[in-house]
């Protein structure tokens, strides 16, 4: 984890920069590497060896962590990051993974979708914007 934050959130920026709605351009890229600076996000890789070959990046807040990307240069290798992930989540006692779209990739892998009430409820006080308005 947080080994190669720059890297990560560059490739994921570059494997879709072509993708309709793309989003991950040069100046949201910097605005997430000053969160990293921050230690507000937090990227996860997989290595093979000495070579990136997956990962995924996303801002933790609280116990909670809200994935933005993530990529794979080989088959599951962003499975991988998220399977890491979720153990160092399970370990630590946190909270929940927020992969903000509900897929069939992250459905095989036991990600479902919440209704925003349920969501509210997971992620605590600490995040609930309504109270800090």
């Amino acid at each position: 984890m947080n080994k190669a934050f720059e890297e990560v959130i560059r490739k994921c920026g570059e494997l879709r920069i072509h993708e309709k709605g793309a989003w991950l351009g040069p100046a949201v890229t910097k605005a997430y590497i000053e969160l990293y600076r921050q230690h507000l996000a937090v990227s996860v890789e997989v290595w093979d060896e000495n070579r990136l070959v997956g990962g995924l990046y996303g801002v933790a807040i609280g116990q909670n962590f809200f994935g933005e990307s993530m990529f794979s240069l080989v088959p599951n290798a962003s499975k991988l990051a998220l399977i890491n992930l979720a153990w160092f989540m399970e370990k630590q006692g946190a909270g929940i993974i927020d992969c903000q779209l509900e897929t069939p990739h992250l459905r095989s892998m036991g990600g479902r979708y919440i209704t925003y009430d349920e969501y509210l409820s997971l992620i605590g006080s600490e995040i609930h914007l309504e109270q800090r308005v």
